[in-house]
């Protein structure tokens, strides 16, 4: 498939923070940010060697810094001595379920940590770009679907109160100190690397090898925007770059979306049949505190940034599958 991001030549040598390494995503724009060239500095708190950052061998060509994104004077050390010039912050504690029964340490790491990077990158003369990873849970429950940018941020739950704070930390952080901050909101990613198994994604696939029924915890009538890695990995980039070129995108949101939402239920026989495999899903309907639907409007990041989604959900779930067959071996 033809690369969708520019080689803008941006990335060489450039210093380049990235906090949440070790996540789904932080593995793969880590991955990214090494092929182009990039000093990549990574912030991490729990080492987690199953993860695709360490996995791929992406910790040994990057400096490691280990340390929590809420430590105020450990984020402008590593701003300062390393003279950062991108921030990609997307360090977070993204479980729905957990954030529900340890609300005051996802406040913590969700809200207090991106004050604390906002913070320090704006005491840091080099940054030049901050890309904030807000999400679609910060827009709350709204009648009018899809969600675009203008929708007001008004998350009720433990994890949608933290992004929907997060996200209007870094507005405000771009209107009042007119720090150079842009912010993503992206649906559910998925991709190989995601060893959260009470996710949709892979927890149908590791049953599915193993043989067992996938579970599902809603009644499997939710219905969410997914969206691959790779093509998350590659807005990010390209957020930067769009940055680093036009200074007046500081402050704006941006929705990525394949805008194809989907029912939970659909998304797992879809899993079921591209693995050809005749196991019924074991519908739990225990969840709680989750919004019915939310997807995204991703016309204003086709046109302002020339973005689009390279990956349809087909080809993003066969390269899902085929990643999970060969971990769990």
């Amino acid at each position: 498939m033809e690369d969708m991001v520019s080689d803008s030549g941006i990335w060489l040598d450039r210093p380049t923070l990235v906090t949440g390494a070790t996540g789904l995503l932080g593995g793969w724009l880590v991955g990214d940010l090494v092929a182009r060239g990039a000093n990549v500095v990574c912030l991490v708190r729990d080492w987690s060697p199953d993860s695709e950052f360490v996995r791929t061998g992406h910790d040994k060509k990057v400096t490691v810094v280990r340390g929590d994104v809420a430590d105020q004077a450990l984020l402008e050390r590593v701003m300062g001595e390393y003279e950062i010039a991108t921030v990609f912050h997307l360090a977070a504690q993204t479980i729905v379920g957990v954030a529900n029964r340890n609300p005051l340490s996802t406040f913590e790491t969700n809200i207090k940590g991106t004050w604390t990077v906002l913070e320090a990158a704006r005491r840091s003369p080099t940054v030049g770009q901050v890309i904030v990873a807000s999400s679609d849970k910060a827009y709350g429950s709204h009648d009018t679907l899809p969600y675009t940018e203008d929708a007001a941020l008004q998350g009720r739950h433990p994890y949608d109160v933290t992004k929907s704070a997060a996200d209007l930390i870094g507005q405000s952080y771009a209107e009042t100190y007119d720090l150079p901050v842009v912010i993503s909101r992206f649906g559910n990613l998925y991709g190989g690397g995601d060893l959260n198994w009470n996710r949709i994604v892979p927890g149908t696939i590791r049953s599915v090898i193993r043989g067992d029924a996938p579970i599902i915890r809603s009644d499997g009538l939710f219905v969410r925007d997914y969206i691959y890695v790779e093509d998350a990995s590659a807005a990010y980039i390209l957020l930067a770059e769009s940055l680093a070129a036009d200074k007046s995108l500081a402050g704006e949101a941006f929705n990525f979306s394949n805008e194809s939402p989907v029912t939970v239920i659909d998304l797992a026989n879809q899993i079921l049949a591209l693995m050809e495999s005749s196991l019924e899903p074991d519908i739990r309907n225990e969840a709680s505190n989750e919004i019915r639907e939310q997807f995204l409007a991703a016309g204003k990041a086709r046109k302002v940034l020339g973005w689009k989604p390279r990956f349809d959900a087909d080809t993003g779930l066969k390269a899902t599958i085929e990643w999970y067959r060969d971990f769990l071996g």
